[in-house]
This record gives C-alpha cells, sequence and structure tokens, in this order.
C-alpha cells in the first residue's frame, strides 16, 4: 500500500462501439463481476455497460467503481483516491517555490496545476499553500477580476511582504493561460515585482500515497468486495449463471460525509457535465470565499465568512444507499 502508480496498466478509451467485442471477452473468460478502478473514463464506462444491459446479457452482472483519480472529478464521492496524495504534492513544491523566493525580492509565482476543468487540486492548495488568488474554471473570471487581483498584490508588496503566490487550473481560460497571468501582472506591477511560471505537469501524479489515501483505498476495497458478495448472492441463478438486472447492481462506491455510500450509476447520470468531464455539484466550492478572505484582508469579504460557516453546517443530500 505504500507504492503509487497502476501495475495493472490503464487508458482512457470507453467502450462505444465496441460492445460485441466486450461481451464476447466477458462470456469467454466466464467473467460474474466487474470491479473498475479508476477516474472519469471508468466511471463513464461502467456507465455506458449499464446502459446496454437489454442488448447485452453479459453486461447482467454486479458492477462497481471504485474512484481513483488525482482530478477528484467524479460524481458520488466527495473524494477519490489520489487526489490527497496529489495535494500534498502541490502542497510541497509550493512550499519549496516560497523558500526559493526568499532570496529575491518582491517576486510573484504562477503555478499551474493538472485537473482539467475541475478545480479541486488549485483551491485545495492554495488554501494550504497560502496562495493569493486561484484561478478555475468553476468560478468565472474576467480581465477586471485578474487586474483586481494584481493591484492586491501591489498593496501587498508595498505593504512590507516580498512574495506572491497566484495558481491556476490547467482549465480555467483558454485565453487566460498561466503565461498570460505572468505578462499581465508584471506589468501593472510598474517594475515593482518580477513574476516566474511554473507548469507542474505529471509530478503531480507521483509521490508516495499519503495515509489518508492508504486508509481510503483500503476502506474503498473492503466495501466493495461486501458489495459484490451480497449482489452476487442476489444475482446467482439456480443454473449457476449470474442475472444482474437491478439498477442497485451497478454502483460508484463513495465517500459522502463520514459514510460510505452505493450511488447507482443510472442516478449519477444526471449529476454529471459530461462535455467538461465534472460533477454538477461539488462540495469544495462552498470554501471559495474562505480562500478570499484568508488571502485579502478586506472588509468587503467579511459577510462571506458567515456564509461559508453556515454552509459547512449544512448536512450531505445522499441521493441512495445500498444496504
Amino acid at each position: 500500500c505504500g507504492q503509487g502508480g497502476a501495475f495493472l496498466g490503464m487508458n482512457r478509451i470507453t467502450p462505444e462501439g465496441r460492445f460485441p467485442e466486450i461481451a464476447h471477452q466477458l462470456r469467454e473468460f466466464k467473467i460474474h463481476a466487474l470491479v473498475v478502478i479508476g477516474g472519469f473514463e471508468a466511471y463513464r464506462t461502467v456507465l455506458a455497460l449499464t446502459m446496454e444491459r437489454p442488448k447485452f446479457m453479459e453486461f447482467c452482472i454486479p458492477m462497481a467503481v471504485i474512484p481513483s483519480t488525482i482530478s477528484n472529478n467524479i460524481p458520488g464521492t466527495e473524494y477519490s483516491i489520489g487526489a490527497d496524495t496529489s495535494l500534498n504534492e502541490i502542497t510541497k513544491i509550493c512550499d519549496l517555490i516560497r523558500d526559493s523566493a526568499r532570496g529575491y525580492k518582491k517576486r510573484v509565482f504562477i503555478i499551474e496545476t493538472m485537473g482539467g476543468h475541475c478545480g479541486y487540486l488549485p483551491t485545495m492548495a492554495a488554501m494550504a499553500g497560502g496562495a493569493d488568488s486561484a484561478y478555475i474554471y468553476e468560478e468565472k473570471f474576467n480581465i477586471h477580476d485578474i487586474q483586481r487581483d494584481c493591484y492586491n498584490m501591489i498593496a501587498k508588496m508595498n505593504g512590507g511582504i516580498d512574495r506572491g503566490l497566484v495558481l491556476r487550473s490547467e482549465g480555467a481560460n483558454k485565453n487566460y493561460t498561466s503565461n498570460f497571468l505572468e505578462r499581465l501582472y508584471e506589468e501593472e506591477s510598474n517594475g515593482l515585482f518580477t513574476c516566474r511560471t511554473n507548469i507542474l505537469g505529471h509530478v503531480q501524479q507521483g509521490g508516495r500515497p499519503t495515509p489518508f489515501d492508504r486508509c481510503l483505498a483500503t476502506e474503498m476495497g473492503i466495501a466493495c468486495a461486501q458489495f459484490v458478495r451480497e449482489q452476487m448472492k442476489k444475482a446467482v441463478q439456480p443454473d449457476g449463471t449470474v442475472l444482474a438486472t437491478t439498477k442497485h447492481s451497478s454502483c460508484m462506491l463513495g465517500l459522502m460525509g463520514p459514510e460510505y455510500k452505493l450511488t447507482p450509476m443510472e442516478d449519477l447520470s444526471h449529476q454529471t457535465e459530461f462535455h467538461l468531464r465534472i460533477p454538477k455539484i461539488q462540495w469544495w466550492l462552498q470554501l471559495r470565499p474562505l480562500l478570499r478572505i484568508l488571502s485579502i484582508h478586506d472588509s468587503a469579504y467579511a459577510d462571506n465568512f458567515s456564509a461559508v460557516t453556515s454552509s459547512l453546517q449544512q448536512p450531505v443530500d445522499i441521493n441512495c444507499t445500498v444496504n
């Protein structure tokens, strides 16, 4: 459990157009259950197989998805395996960059993270690393917002702080790139500070798993094994074949609040922005005002604090639980 990586191998190919071949392989090797570990493509694959059950009896078997992606962009779970490890790596790199900046006066670093259109990593890393701002796709921004952040950075530098840190997700905006942010910040500063861009790349996908991810993977594995065993008991026919046709036999295993929940794949399809590869509702977005409060000591954001704290106390709405 102390090693990272995918030892079974992986790819991002979804099964559309290849259902007959997949059904043949399941029948050929007498596969009676599927446990798929992966990210958004794993979710799409199992959902597609579930939707094709009326056409292929081979897909009428218990199926479960264990979410495992650094992007943390899968519906039906608040945390996916690997996201915490990646967040730790990003925070560690931000700390190292901040340490290196001590040798320079008045310098701002622009750091680009992975995650596609999901802004979980830059948001949480910005809070953990004490960043001044974090630009993500889910929270729309324009040139005026960037200028406002730049002016706040200027005020910070004039107040005696010599370093600045700005994070941006790779899918935040196709026009406001990391290089654009670097040039704009440096131009607007009128020589007050310099800027440097760091695109972290695939280093975010490495590293030893954190204790949280190790425990999460272990507990999800146990919960998934229990799910498959229970569904197999219900699906086994007198002749020894397996026939699982209910929606509760194909589920996403997720950590929702303090509990592990099994949500039918059919229910999750209505909670997903497939073209963006993100859920429609993401719990961590309610922390965005807190990030602004921590980075900018402005009374204009004081009212947001009570809104943030009250929203964190709201119960989580769970769609479905399979016992």
